[in-house]
């Protein structure tokens, strides 16, 4: 059975929007509005950060209907507990990552919903669709995210592509993807061995190549909005992830977005 945080969206009821505060190793965090329903996805920023970052597109940190973590790693959730205490946010996780985040969440001021990886639930005007990916993380999940008309599909923090994650992504109206490293900046990178291969390994991160091919599979027609997104700022570039990804639309790069770490992405909205 869903879980249930509102009514189910109908369709065309409002416009599916969403906007990134930041995206990259230093703090992670999605916005993602249907209506009068905005939800925040991750937290990797402090409290103060995270609400100028709210700021610079119109938000304040009190309007927020949900913090919801895609899993416990610092970048994606050292910034959530606290911003929901302060405003008194619900605060969406699996019982995976709870169990991670452990005494963080533990708290009466606090109010945690869980979630299973593959269950749908509603917060407000929003969908919400998890879906489980290979990630060295406790219970990591990624998510497509609906009004009951648009689909936006959000896929980071994954090591390699699954049929299960295809099928997921495969009727979106836009995406987020990660395209974490360029495999032979990497390769020539001064990491240590043991940090080149988790990275690469399969519950690491996706190479731009690796995203391309995912890419190349789904209907490129159909997508709006293509936003490259987690760049390492060591093993990667901008103009490597669009073009690599450009490659998967018939060779138009200007198609892709790039959302950065220090500017994010400003709204987008799927018509």
């Amino acid at each position: 059975m869903p879980v249930n945080a509102g009514p189910t969206p109908s369709p065309g009821s409002h416009r599916l929007r969403f906007a990134m505060l930041g995206s990259g190793s230093r703090g992670n965090a999605l916005v993602v509005s249907c209506g009068s329903t905005h939800v925040l996805i991750d937290c990797g920023f402090s409290i103060r950060e995270t609400e100028r970052r709210l700021a610079r597109i119109g938000l304040e940190a009190g309007t927020l209907a949900a913090i919801v973590i895609t899993h416990e790693h610092n970048d994606h959730a050292s910034g959530a507990p606290a911003l929901a205490r302060r405003h008194r946010i619900p605060l969406w996780l699996t019982p995976g990552t709870a169990a991670a985040l452990g005494g963080a969440v533990l708290n009466d001021k606090l109010v945690v919903q869980h979630f299973g990886g593959d269950q749908r639930f509603a917060i407000g005007d929003l969908e919400l669709a998890p879906y489980t990916v290979p990630h060295d993380a406790r219970e990591p999940c990624q998510f497509v995210f609906s009004n009951g008309d648009r689909r936006l599909g959000l896929l980071t923090d994954a090591g390699h592509i699954t049929a299960h994650i295809e099928g997921r992504l495969r009727d979106c109206d836009a995406l987020v993807l990660e395209c974490n490293h360029d495999r032979d900046m990497l390769a020539d990178s001064d990491y240590p061995a043991s940090l080149k291969a988790r990275i690469a390994g399969p519950h690491g991160h996706l190479d731009n190549d690796a995203a391309a091919a995912l890419l190349a599979g789904l209907d490129g027609g159909r997508l709006q909005h293509v936003v490259a997104a987690h760049l390492s700022e060591k093993n990667n570039t901008p103009w490597l992830a669009r073009s690599t990804l450009g490659s998967a639309l018939g060779g138009v790069p200007e198609r892709v977005e790039i959302a950065s770490q220090d500017g994010g992405l400003p709204w987008r909205e799927l018509v």
